[in-house]
């Protein structure tokens, strides 16, 4: 059981085989199409599972994307094929895709789609928004534990599909066996190899790695801004915090009073930095003022009943959020 709330209801959309009708897309084209439309809620997005992959043992390899910059969402993705295909899933061009351009990476997840008889994949995409409420939650809960928990739901949902997976290859986060002790523990019943650069060891991390780098260019390149910004500013540099341009980006888009658009990890320390030199200070006043302790009692407080008072839910609580009035 997972320790973070669901994604916006935690849709899952998966291509289905609509028939041999030529209008009709791929089916992993459909699912990366309903990412491009609403990629700000994040969610799942798988391809149909390919035949071979239900009868015979197969390979699956997790890579993410997204894990450092302070925009967009991060994207965790598996990529699996029959375990007898992986040298023609190496043939398809599977590399790290941090080696490759942006139009190399479209060209190569292309030939992935096109084998889509035997090769399948599935993402999770956290927005922003859900990884800097984990990351700021007073129940310690941290970007490692949040990649750990989505790959091993991934890992879940691709088995719960009915994918004969065998073996699993995962780029790892944190200590390589440490992770790898917990997912043994997890699946006892699979091979689990957890590697640093598994992405250039693996051809099926390799895969995963260019279909989770597609499906965040593609999110940010479509990101729908819900914020009134008239004319969006979409020159966001490379995203990452040491950006000069991503800064700039930062510092033109800053609301002094409401923040930042949804596209940015508020939690992220480049963004808190620009709050707090640029955005409007605000002070929280306390519940009630602090008593006289030297006062003495109202002769009235002996005979006043105080009604029971229901305590506040859990989200004000842990956010250490009082009610400033009465309505």
């Amino acid at each position: 059981m997972l320790n973070h709330a669901p994604l916006h209801g935690a849709r899952t959309v998966i291509g289905g085989n609509r028939g041999p009708a030529p209008p009709s897309p791929a089916p992993s084209a459909m699912a990366l199409s309903a990412l491009q439309r609403d990629p700000a809620s994040g969610g799942r997005f798988a391809s149909a599972v390919p035949g071979p992959c239900r009868a015979r043992p197969c390979a699956l390899g997790v890579d993410e994307a997204g894990r450092g910059p302070v925009l967009g969402p991060m994207v965790y993705a598996v990529c699996y094929c029959p375990e007898d295909k992986v040298q023609e899933l190496q043939a398809l061009g599977a590399a790290d895709s941090k080696t490759l351009s942006e139009a190399e990476r479209e060209r190569r997840f292309g030939l992935l789609e096109a084998a889509g008889d035997w090769v399948g994949w599935a993402l999770q995409v956290l927005p922003p928004a859900h990884i800097s409420a984990c990351m700021q939650q007073r129940a310690k809960y941290n970007l490692n534990e949040l990649s750990h928990d989505t790959a091993t739901e991934l890992i879940q949902f691709v088995l719960d599909s009915g994918v004969q997976v065998a073996q699993v290859f995962v780029d790892t986060v944190g200590p390589a066996d440490k992770y790898e002790a917990k997912l043994r523990r997890r699946f006892p019943e699979l091979g689990v190899t957890v590697r640093p650069k598994a992405d250039a060891l693996f051809p099926t991390v390799s895969a995963a790695s260019i279909c989770a780098k597609v499906a965040r260019d593609r999110a940010v390149l479509h990101w729908n801004f819900v914020e009134d910004l008239g004319d969006p500013d979409r020159d966001y540099g490379s995203g990452y915090p040491n950006d000069p341009k991503t800064k700039e980006w930062l510092r033109r888009n800053l609301e002094p009073v409401f923040g930042f658009p949804q596209l940015v990890r508020f939690s992220w320390g480049t963004a808190q930095a620009l709050l707090q030199r640029d955005g409007v200070p605000v002070q929280w006043a306390d519940e009630d003022p602090p008593e006289d302790p030297g006062a003495p009692p109202s002769v009235l407080s002996y005979f006043a009943r105080s009604p029971p008072r229901r305590p506040p839910h859990r989200f004000f609580q842990e956010r250490s959020l009082r009610a400033l009035a009465e309505l």
